[in-house]
């Protein structure tokens, strides 16, 4: 899987606690609907494999959101050992964990990777009614919303209308 496939999966499964109706919907709760994106993303859909994916999805959020130490993520990396492989293309690494934590160990670790590579890049939707995250892949890295097409367009139209408003009040 290339580093965007990872990053992808991550945003995904950060992005399974969204807001509706403003109540937080939680899209793995249901053990047959986490069973599904558990096997899209690779996994086996076991029940303690969902059991470590809802852990490291709930710290990567406090994480992100900074509400948890980076340090916190620690206990799910517990026993991993990464191997070395040398090949003709140069020196690979291979994550080798128990199965039933492979999907939140690569969680983590994909977290970490796009912390190195592009620090800051990965946070929270700037609308404060949305539970959403967003990696932002643009040059200017001043992306704010999880999608410009519902939260820009809201949080811009917000801000027109408080704008006229107090326009119109003066």
């Amino acid at each position: 899987m290339t580093d965007r496939e990872q990053q992808d999966v991550l945003l995904e499964l950060l992005n399974t606690t969204p807001v509706v109706d403003g109540v937080v919907q939680d899209q793995l709760a249901d053990p047959e609907a986490a069973r599904s994106w558990q096997r899209a993303h690779g996994g086996s859909g076991s029940a303690e494999e969902r059991r470590h994916l809802l852990e490291a999805r709930d710290g990567l959020q406090d994480v992100v959101r900074g509400s948890r130490p980076a340090a916190s993520l620690a206990p799910l990396l517990k026993d991993v050992v990464s191997r070395p492989h040398l090949s003709s293309a140069g020196v690979s690494w291979e994550v080798d964990a128990p199965a039933e934590r492979r999907m939140a160990v690569a969680a983590v670790m994909a977290w970490s990777a796009l912390q190195e590579a592009m620090p800051g890049r990965l946070r929270v939707c700037a609308n404060s009614e949305c539970r959403l995250f967003l990696i932002d892949r643009s040059k200017t890295n001043k992306a704010r919303w999880c999608s410009m097409a519902v939260c820009g367009n809201r949080m811009k139209a917000r801000r027109h209308y408080q704008r006229t408003r107090d326009a119109v009040a003066e």
